[in-house]
This record gives structure tokens, sequence and C-alpha cells, in this order.
């Protein structure tokens, strides 16, 4: 596909709400408000706006700005931006390892996908009322064990997502974005509502905001740090795949604002919507990813109106995982599509089957393949620690660094529309402190 006919988002509205989308996924809902919880409440949430305007604002910006200025897939922006600005090559490996990294996950976030659409329905059919916690951990333990169901929502989650990408940007991204997010944010404040009833809602929110200082280790500000970055979908190619599509009237610094602000009201919301469930119902915090598919269910199965919150709440993880998943599936299309003849539809559905054959691969790791080990982990646990301790680091690491000391400095500072004393601290922040704060991160994953 040529230039001239790349695809453009039809406005800066729908492009925030895709990009938020794509931020918001399955992390936010859980993992996020239970960190601001364990680490020190509003001293987190403080420590990590901090992580996020020094590193992810700067390198979200960068991607974006990456992708505009290529206007095509992340590698061939990547390679073309580097060889107009008098760059080595090797820097479309930025670009190959996004884009790989985009596939990779997908292929399990996809399996995890799977399993909130099939408690989605487990809501409506009653599959929680009236269980224990034995009987609800046995549902979990159930269905991680038997590959033919795995392998059905699995494959029903790739084809939601293949048949919303294959219709392209405007119809499809766009489309996806203007319904999802709305309805996304609808259920979060009919869940938010809900929690203010319980009585419990005063305490969820001291658990949230209250700062405790005491909490605040180096730990923890490295958790802030890598959670401030793989919040926003940095180190995937998605962000440089997007800004592929963005016009030069778009300020990309107030733009990235707004997504920042977005993602983080979202994942405190669903704080405030999770929390007083679990204090209400005397649940254990402490559960990780059990406490959406074990702890969670357990309350609803044993609450009044259960069943109704329980289908409010796993449609909100399903949407969450959607956004999320359209847009790792989109730079992997972007390359498919403008490497090979292949029609956007071509290119959706080979780059979709190849993401579903290799999650078939993640999700036997749960029962038939378990014995199948690499370096200690099965497939799953290796695709997760490949990307989240390496890929994604490294590819994020070298967008800042490109842009920092590889383009054009006064060129840089007209596209982000900043006048001179701004612009130096731009400098400072994306030469020095967000490539420190990406390698520490990378160092203490390891």
């Amino acid at each position: 596909m040529s230039k001239q006919s790349h695809a453009h988002w039809s406005s800066k509205l729908t492009f925030i709400l895709a990009a938020t989308g794509s931020a918001v996924g399955l992390g936010n809902i859980w993992k996020f408000p239970y960190m601001v919880g364990e680490s020190g409440g509003a001293a987190f949430v403080l420590v990590y706006l901090l992580c996020i305007a020094l590193i992810g604002l700067p390198i979200l910006t960068a991607e974006w700005l990456i992708g505009r200025r290529g206007q095509e897939n992340p590698v061939n922006s990547m390679a073309d931006v580097a060889k107009s600005a008098g760059r080595s090559k090797g820097w479309v490996m930025v670009g190959i390892s996004g884009v790989l990294g985009a596939f990779l996950i997908l292929s399990f976030y996809s399996v995890i996908g799977g399993w909130s659409l099939s408690y989605t329905l487990s809501s409506v059919t009653g599959g929680f009322t009236g269980q224990d916690a034995d009987a609800i951990g046995e549902l979990f333990s159930g269905m991680l064990g038997n590959p033919g169901q795995l392998l059905l929502w699995h494959s029903v989650f790739m084809l939601l997502v293949i048949g919303i990408v294959a219709r392209g940007v405007t119809k499809g991204l766009e489309g996806a974005a203007r319904t999802l997010m709305p309805a996304l944010g609808v259920l979060l404040v009919v869940l938010v509502g809900y929690g203010m009833t319980t009585g419990y809602f005063g305490q969820a929110a001291s658990y949230l905001f209250n700062p405790d200082w005491s909490k605040l280790t180096g730990e923890v500000v490295l958790a802030a740090l890598g959670h401030a970055f793989f919040t926003l979908s940095l180190g995937m190619g998605i962000m440089m795949a997007y800004g592929s599509y963005l016009g030069e009237e778009v300020n990309l610094l107030k733009t990235a604002r707004t997504v920042v602000i977005m993602d983080t009201v979202i994942a405190l919301g669903a704080g405030l919507a999770i929390f007083p469930i679990v204090f209400a119902n005397g649940l254990d915090l402490n559960s990780g990813p059990g406490l959406i598919f074990v702890t969670l269910p357990l309350a609803f199965g044993n609450m009044t109106g259960g069943m109704l919150l329980g289908l409010a709440f796993f449609l909100l993880l399903t949407f969450a995982a959607l956004t999320s998943a359209i847009s790792l599936l989109e730079p992997v299309v972007e390359f498919v599509e403008e490497r090979t003849p292949l029609s956007r539809v071509g290119a959706t559905v080979v780059a979709g089957v190849a993401t579903w054959a290799l999650g078939i691969a993640a999700l036997l790791s749960f029962n038939v393949w378990s014995d199948v080990l690499f370096f200690g982990l099965n497939i799953f646990d290796l695709l997760d620690k490949l990307t989240s301790k390496f890929l994604l680091p490294l590819t994020g690491l070298g967008a800042i660094v490109f842009v920092a000391w590889g383009l054009d400095k006064e060129g840089v500072r007209k596209e982000l529309g900043m006048d001179i004393y701004d612009f130096s601290l731009w400098n400072l922040i994306t030469r020095y402190v967000a490539p420190i704060g990406v390698l520490a991160v990378f160092v203490s994953s390891l």
C-alpha cells in the first residue's frame, strides 16, 4: 500500500479513544488498583504519575512522532525515518522488535481474553450462584485443565479481534473505540455506583487514596516505573502504528497527556469498583489474577443482584481485553499489508490465524503440554517473560533514544510545538531521565 493511500483517523477524538482503549487493558482492571493499595495508596499514585510524566509520556510521544513521520508500519517507518535522518539501517530493529512483541503478546493475551468471555457466560447462566470457595476455585482450575474449552474461547476471542481489525482504521479501529470505550465507561460508573451502596466505599477510597509514605521503598518505585511503561502499550509497535494514521494537525504532547489522564482515571475507577465488593465480602485482596477469576466470582455468587453485577464486571473486563487486543493485532496487520500483495482483509486473516495458532501452544501449557518447559518456564510464561522483560523495554528504549539523539533537535521542537525553554526540559528528560528509567526497569526485572 502506498503512502498516498495510507489511512488516517477521521478525528482527534476517535484517535484519543483508540489510544486510550489500547492503554486500558486487563492490567488496569486488577493490577493497578492492587498495586496502589499494596504500595502506599496516594503516595504510590503520586510516584506513578511522576514516572508517567518522566518516562511514559515522552516515549508515547516519541513513538507517535516516528509513526507520523514514517506514515507506514513500524518497521518501514523506523527504516524510512532513520534513512532520512542519515542514521544507521540498524535502527529498523526497533520497529521489528515492536511488531514481534505485539504478535507474541496477543497470542497469550487472547487466551486470557477467552477466560473473560467464558466468565461472562458463566455470570449469565448462574455458574457462580451459591457456590463456595472450593467450587469457584474448581471452576477456574477445571477451565485451565480443559484444552477444548480454552481453545473454544481463545478462538471466539480471536475471531472478534480479527473481525474488527479487518474492517480497517475507520470502520474497524474507530468503530470499536467509539462503541467499546463509552460502554466500558458506563459499566465502570455502574460498578462504582454499586460500590457506594456496600457501606465499604469509604474504606476502599481510603485504601486507594490515603498516602502511606512508609510503604514507598525502592522496590515500589521500580514497580511504579514499570507500570508507567507497560500501561501505555509502549514498546509494542502499537503507538507507532497508530501514529502512522495521524495528521500533522494533532498536537502530540497535549494528546498524550489526555490519554495518560484517561488511562489513570479508568484504572483508579476500577479500584473503586472492585475494592468495596472485596471488603464487603471479607475477601483476599492479595490474590493477583485470582482476584478476578476466583475471588470476585465467589462474591458475585453469594450477593443480592450478583448475577447482574457479575455480568457487568466481566463485560467490562472483556471490553478492556478487546480494545487492547485490537491494538496488538494492528501493527502486525499493517506490516503484513504493506510488505505483501495482500489486501487489508487478507493481511488480517494471515496475521490473526498465525497469532491464534501460537495461542494454542500457550493454552496447552496449562494442561496437555504442562511438562513442556523452556528455561524452567511453560510456553505461556515464556511468552510473557520474553516480551515483558526483554522486547518491550528494549523497544521503548530504542524509540526514545532514537528520537532524542538521532533526529534533528530543531525539527522535533517545531513538530512538538514547544518553545526553547520547554524543549530544553524535554531534551533533558528524553536524553537522560527516560532512558535511565527504562534501563532501571529492564535491569531490575532481570
